[in-house]
């Protein structure tokens, strides 16, 4: 399965910034799509995630309130607006896919994906 994360850049402080990732060959596999996001000497981090059936996305605690998980099924593309941004949000993010029916619970775990894309830069900074 290919994943293309597009999107990301620099942006001042409480700016904001849309992120792409579009599902390629293989699409049709996929069942849950997540975003991560990984800072240098961090661990990889969950963002937010859902599945392409629908239901609630799930959201990491850090972003709650500030950052949007969408996605247009027909373009097999997931989005992540990101608001409000902050300096604690630099990173790069990945987008990420798994064939696998997993639990809610494990939407936040990096392990729960097969599937990662290239990753994007976001870089927050004045």
């Amino acid at each position: 399965v290919q994943l293309q994360a597009s999107g990301g850049g620099l942006v001042q402080p409480r700016g904001s910034l849309r992120l792409s990732c579009a599902v390629g060959e293989g699409a049709s596999r996929t069942y849950v799509m997540a975003w991560f996001r990984q800072a240098p000497g961090k661990e990889r981090e969950f963002v937010a995630a859902n599945r392409w059936s629908g239901g609630s996305a799930r959201y990491g605690d850090s972003v709650k309130g500030r950052f949007s998980f969408s996605k247009e099924n027909g373009k097999k593309t997931i989005y992540l607006q990101m608001n409000d941004l902050k300096p604690e949000d630099t990173a790069v993010y990945y987008c990420a896919a798994t064939a696998r029916g997993i639990i809610v619970s494990s939407m936040g775990v990096a392990n729960s994906y097969d599937y990662w894309g290239q990753g994007t830069q976001v870089t927050v900074s004045s």
